[in-house]
C-alpha cells in the first residue's frame, strides 16, 4: 500500500515520500513497514515514525520524538507537545540525509530502551 500511495502522489510529495522511505530503510535496515491509520508506519521494537502527506507538506511524525536527541534541529512541527515531534518537508526543501538517518536511528534505539 505504501508503493501505491507513492505512485498515486504523482508530484513532488510522492518523490519526497519515496526518498524519506529509502533513508529510513538505510538508517534501520531491519525496519518493519506497515500501513496503519491510512498512512505508512515504520517500526522497530515500536513505532519509529509515520509518513503523512498533505497538500503542501510531507510530514514525518515521531511519536516519541520529544525524547530523541535532535542535534541538527530537524524537528520543525508539533514542538509544543511533551511526547511527539514532527518534521514537515515542503516542495523544494533540501533533506539533510545524514542528520535524518541519525535521527531515525536514534528513535529506533530509544524503542529498545
Amino acid at each position: 500500500m505504501i508503493d501505491e500511495k507513492i505512485a498515486n502522489l504523482n508530484d513532488w510529495r510522492g518523490e519526497m515520500l519515496a526518498r524519506l522511505r529509502a533513508l529510513i530503510k538505510q538508517a534501520v535496515p531491519e525496519v518493519v513497514e506497515e500501513w496503519k491509520w491510512s498512512v505508512p508506519v515504520w517500526s522497530h521494537d515500536g513505532i519509529i515514525c509515520t509518513g503523512e502527506t498533505y497538500n503542501s507538506a510531507v510530514k514525518m511524525t515521531f511519536p516519541k520524538g520529544a525524547k530523541v536527541e535532535d542535534p541538527s534541529v530537524l524537528f520543525n512541527s508539533s514542538l509544543e507537545g511533551n511526547v511527539r515531534r514532527a518534521i514537515d518537508f515542503h516542495e523544494g526543501d533540501k533533506v539533510d540525509e545524514k542528520a535524518l538517518k541519525a535521527l531515525v536511528h536514534a528513535a529506533a534505539v530509544l524503542n529498545k530502551s
